[in-house]
């Protein structure tokens, strides 16, 4: 069993930025894969992006390529979601997820964190 638990959400102006990070519970393994999700009021939860542990591949929405950047630090267990040059229509609720590294990056997570709330204002 993986926990995980997100951190740094919070209030921001469009156009600032914000780094939010998950802390995974347990010593990772290289095959597997952490994403990050978001879900806005009224609207489905949604794929935000994704990186292996291991290797560095990435995958993003593409509304927000050029502005989030995922990374991990094995190290420290813990991944990131670096959000520059932010849009009100990215406030939402954002989490984190963990599975095997196989399949659609997209979906069918595993483990999941308990959500940290970020608001961008107009």
């Amino acid at each position: 069993q993986v926990q995980l638990v997100e951190s740094g959400g919070g209030l921001v102006q469009a156009g600032g930025s914000l780094r939010l990070s998950c802390v995974a519970s347990r010593r990772t393994i290289s095959n597997y894969l952490m994403g990050w999700f978001r879900q806005a009021p009224g609207k489905e939860r949604e794929f935000v992006g994704a990186v292996t542990w291991s290797g560095g591949a990435r995958n993003y929405l593409d509304s927000v390529k050029g502005r989030f950047t995922i990374s991990a630090d094995t190290i420290k267990n813990t991944v990131y979601l670096q959000m520059n040059s932010l849009k009100p229509e990215d406030t939402a609720v954002y989490y984190c997820a963990g599975k095997k590294a196989v399949g659609d990056w997209t979906r069918d997570y595993d483990y999941w964190g308990q959500g940290t709330q970020v608001t961008v204002s107009s």
